[in-house]
């Protein structure tokens, strides 16, 4: 379908471009013979879960893949972080961005913590050393960086100011698998670092997460907190949970390990595409990955900046859901207005102005497996007549979107 006036887009009354959802998450799929393989081995085996063959398989490759000693599998993210803030036995105050999926500061209020939100580098998304060290109080205890979009949040920067005040420091990098800063696995930072294996994830064992660090004395107290069963280690740690991989878990994570770099490969020639058209009309939106030497390139980020493109991100993301592009507003509100921390936190905005700015511009856009070039380019067919009618559009889309 080709569009070129604003009457030909769907919220106008026009044919949607897609009949069928265009999804943002990854949603890569392994073949299905080598799926079937798997799990005729899990059924031949009758070993589903408590830290089988394949689950330890997976500790140990993803450890090698990260260049880390130790690495734990557990059910999802959000334990993970769980588990390491009572591994590290943390007490008192996280400093964490608000600029962030809202799992990582709810985590730090499962495991009892106080979140103090710390406001982001408009350039880079993300926390840094400068913007945290005033946040540190005799009641902080350790410092939670966000790699957001995979992209390194001043880990060197941050494990300096932490050694010099005595505070822990680990990072959720839920973005980043396969990520690197200064030719260095996002891993390798601070006390450890936790990832994300959800099933919109580029690397995806359907749902699941872990834990990896150098540390090897920290890794059993993880292996401890993360499990009851009694063929692992016991140490002595504040509370326990059950956030074990299952077998099924790992079969999948193995299955990604082995199509990653295609996988990987795949973004970047999707991101490509849809960087091509933003040279090609000089709006310079698309958020770039040449500051980290190697990205995933999980997530397609478009900059929608009212005064550079001429009309808002919600005008466009209501464009794109009308011609079933399921775009998202990430990381919209902030943590910080969500409940309960809008009622812990009411006066959070006056330190947070970027977080703000930021959340109220960004759009993420479909990458992954399940689309192609063409998909990229009858999308940014889509931008291109936004862009080309801005002032139209606006004014048009004014009594009904919020700007």
């Amino acid at each position: 379908m080709t569009k070129r006036r604003l009457d030909d887009l769907g919220i106008f009354g026009g044919k949607p471009e897609f009949q069928e959802p265009v999804h943002v998450g990854q949603l890569n799929l392994p073949p299905w013979e080598r799926f079937e393989e798997a799990f005729r081995g899990i059924f031949a085996r009758r070993y589903f879960t408590n830290h089988g063959p394949l689950v330890r398989e997976l500790d140990r490759r993803l450890a090698e893949y990260l260049g880390v000693r130790n690495v734990v599998c557990v059910t999802n993210g959000t334990v993970a972080l769980m588990v390491a803030c009572k591994a590290m036995d943390l007490h008192g105050e996280v400093i964490v961005p608000s600029f962030t999926f809202p799992a990582t500061v709810q985590a730090l209020s499962w495991a009892g913590l106080t979140p103090v939100f710390c406001d982001i580098d408009p350039q880079t998304h993300n926390i840094s050393a400068a913007l945290a060290e005033p946040l540190i109080s005799p009641r902080t205890s350790a410092i939670l960086g966000v790699h957001v979009w995979g992209r390194a949040c001043d880990p060197a920067g941050l494990q300096r100011l932490c050694n010099a005040r005595g505070i822990r420091l680990f990072f959720d990098a839920a973005h980043g698998l396969g990520c690197e800063h200064d030719g260095i696995s996002l891993a390798t930072w601070g006390d450890l670092a936790i990832y994300s294996f959800h099933a919109t994830k580029v690397f995806s064992s359907a749902e699941g997460g872990c834990l990896a660090t150098d540390d090897d004395r920290l890794a059993e107290r993880v292996r401890t907190v993360r499990n009851f069963h009694v063929a692992e280690t016991f140490d002595r740690v504040p509370l326990r949970i059950n956030g074990k991989m299952t077998e099924a878990q790992a079969a999948m994570g193995l299955l990604s390990l082995e199509n990653l770099d295609h996988w990987i490969r795949r973004n970047v020639e999707l991101y490509r595409r849809y960087a091509e058209w933003d040279v090609k009309e000089s709006v310079g939106a698309f958020v770039d990955y040449a500051g980290s030497q190697r990205s995933n390139h999980q997530y397609c980020i478009f900059d929608v900046d009212p005064a550079r493109l001429g009309i808002s991100r919600n005008q466009l993301l209501a464009v794109m859901r009308a011609e079933n592009v399921l775009a998202r507003r990430y990381f919209y509100p902030g943590v910080h207005r969500l409940t309960p921390y809008n009622l812990l936190f009411p006066d959070a905005d006056l330190s947070l102005p970027a977080t703000i700015a930021i959340s109220e511009r960004l759009l993420q856009l479909p990458l992954g497996d399940g689309i192609d070039l063409g998909t990229v380019d009858r999308i940014t067919a889509i931008m291109e007549i936004c862009y080309r009618h801005a002032g139209e559009l606006r004014v048009r889309m004014e009594p009904t979107i919020q700007q």
